[in-house]
């Protein structure tokens, strides 16, 4: 009987802390726009330590009124929240698709660009994906496997990760924030929303001098 063989997994290179960060943070957005934060999200983040705050970091300040925000939200009236910014009846009070935001007929639709850039990454929706790929929660998830990778995927240079944010999330995702932030109806995702303006405009300055 022949022994068996397998093929040698490829070594997946280590990751830098401030990237793991990075990842981990995207991954938190992602999960907190595809979806409503349940009782047991919103207990881990308000249970995370508080950043230092001394008043010139607008991301310390963003995260800590987050973290202080999920220590006292309800899971019932988060889903509802979600439910009447992002879902709607009809029409959504705040729209998380690119598409909505860049029209301009002399730009391409940001949905077959964005699937076209996956498809030259080798990456896809899963099947049972009920989001489309320009839903700014599936383009956190992309930055977040460009940034570390998967098991069987290498982290993306730091030039594909400034590419794919600057042509597919820049664009749109701060108007997108603001324009939660002065909605009527958002509680709860106004501090998500500013979390999320500071976080990615630390990435686009970031990236910008890469």
């Amino acid at each position: 009987m022949e022994p068996m063989t397998t093929a040698p997994m490829p070594m997946q290179r280590p990751i830098a802390p401030e990237d793991q960060a990075r990842a981990d943070f995207y991954a938190l957005l992602a999960r907190l726009y595809a979806g409503p934060p349940d009782a047991a999200l919103l207990a881990d983040l308000g249970a995370t330590e508080s950043w230092t705050d001394d008043g010139v970091n607008p991301l310390a300040g963003a995260w800590n009124r987050l973290v202080l925000a999920s220590r006292t939200m309800d899971a019932q009236a988060a889903d509802d929240e979600y439910t009447s910014l992002f879902i709607g009846v009809g029409k959504s009070e705040c729209n998380l698709y690119a598409s909505y935001w860049i029209n301009e007929a002399t730009l391409q639709r940001p949905l077959v660009g964005v699937r076209a850039d996956l498809a030259k990454l080798g990456l896809a929706r899963q099947s049972d994906s009920v989001i489309y790929e320009d839903h700014l929660a599936a383009l956190c998830e992309i930055m977040r496997i460009l940034i570390v990778g998967l098991a069987d995927r290498q982290p993306e240079p730091v030039a594909t990760q400034k590419a794919f944010f600057e042509r597919r999330i820049g664009p749109w995702v701060f108007d997108c924030c603001s324009a939660i932030c002065e909605s009527q109806v958002a509680d709860y995702y106004r501090y998500v929303a500013s979390f999320t303006h500071c976080f990615l405009a630390v990435e686009r300055d970031s990236l910008a001098i890469e």
